[in-house]
């Protein structure tokens, strides 16, 4: 995926692009214009190529499609955010585990560095992650650290382990905040708080929560492009900003209530589609400027009801290092 320069300054997560010039890569918000002799397109053709819908059936097209969450959920969503917002210079991270759990303030963008650390003996197998908070500061920007994960070896699927401690990635350590799993196919993972398996003895006392699944779409015809995937995050309250705790009781209560259509009580979010771009050969969205590097990996998670809406996005802007961005619902974890 490649990123499509827009013709204003623009870095805000999901802030639509206003205008391109006739010069700039065609993407997902340029609207297409007819050539001379070519019919004209009516608007709503214009909107339905805006939006990267085909008049041509496309047997390889995936097949999911989110869907909204509860009206409440979403009025409450989109109308408290301020496209194109950053967040404020005076934000600072009192509490880290909560700041690093809780959902980002509603009508903030929180802009986010990814590192890699691939250095040492078995970093090349089992790389260190940094999660890093963009702050301003003057003309130039401050990191600050959030999170550190690993993929834990001797684990016959990936597992990685998080902490908010970049020196100590122990499952005992009190800086453990959670783990990411998968399944063995690499198509299914699941994000825990810390604590422990409802199926573990003793566990009774601390169980550990279900924070988010994420889903991909299975292509065994091979790869021919971006993975579809779906997101899934316990509800939030609209008024308090408190996610439902969702213990570990239930194997996958995520899942669980996607496929058995309680759509109600889940925050169901998907990638936004890219558009084949035939002059530079490659899938493309709008990045905004936060994406340097055409990856494979480069993508945004949109809002079911409003493609504008991109809850997060995230892309690489060198070998080792990546941005992303993301507002509420989603939290830094």
């Amino acid at each position: 995926l490649k990123d499509v320069e827009p013709a204003a300054a623009d870095d805000g997560v999901g802030a639509p692009s206003r205008r391109l010039s006739s010069s700039s890569v065609s993407g997902a918000a340029a609207a297409p214009v007819a050539e001379d002799g070519d019919k004209a397109m009516s608007k709503f053709e214009m909107k339905m190529k805006e939006q990267a819908f085909e008049d041509v059936y496309d047997p390889e097209q995936l097949r999911f499609e989110p869907v909204a969450p509860a009206a409440t959920t979403v009025s409450a969503t989109l109308e408290s955010e301020v496209p194109g917002t950053a967040p404020p210079k005076g934000l600072e991270v009192e509490n880290l585990e909560k700041f690093v759990l809780e959902p980002a303030p509603q009508g903030a963008v929180v802009k986010c560095r990814i590192l890699r650390d691939r250095k040492g003996v078995d970093k090349g197998m089992y790389p260190t992650y940094y999660v890093k908070l963009e702050q301003p500061d003057g003309d130039q920007t401050r990191l600050k650290f959030l999170l550190a994960g690993r993929k834990r070896k001797k684990s016959k699927a990936s597992n990685y382990l998080i902490t908010t401690d970049p020196t100590d990635l122990n499952r005992d350590s009190d800086a453990y905040v959670g783990k990411l799993r998968s399944n063995m196919l690499g198509t299914r993972f699941q994000l825990f708080g810390a604590g422990d398996s409802a199926d573990k003895p003793g566990a009774a006392g601390f169980v550990r929560e279900e924070l988010c699944a994420i889903h991909y779409e299975t292509n065994l015809l091979g790869f021919k492009g971006p993975r579809k995937m779906a997101v899934l995050l316990p509800p939030v309250d609209a008024d308090t900003g408190v996610r439902e705790k969702i213990l570990d009781a239930a194997p996958d209560a995520l899942g669980k209530r996607l496929k058995d259509g309680d759509l109600d009580k889940i925050f169901l979010l998907g990638n936004k589609k890219p558009v084949w771009n035939e002059e530079s050969n490659s899938y493309v969205l709008n990045f905004h400027g936060r994406v340097t590097q055409a990856s494979v990996k480069n993508f945004q998670i949109v809002h079911a009801s409003d493609e504008d809406y991109v809850v997060l996005q995230f892309g690489r802007i060198d070998e080792h290092e990546f941005t992303m961005d993301f507002r509420y619902p989603m939290s830094a974890i």
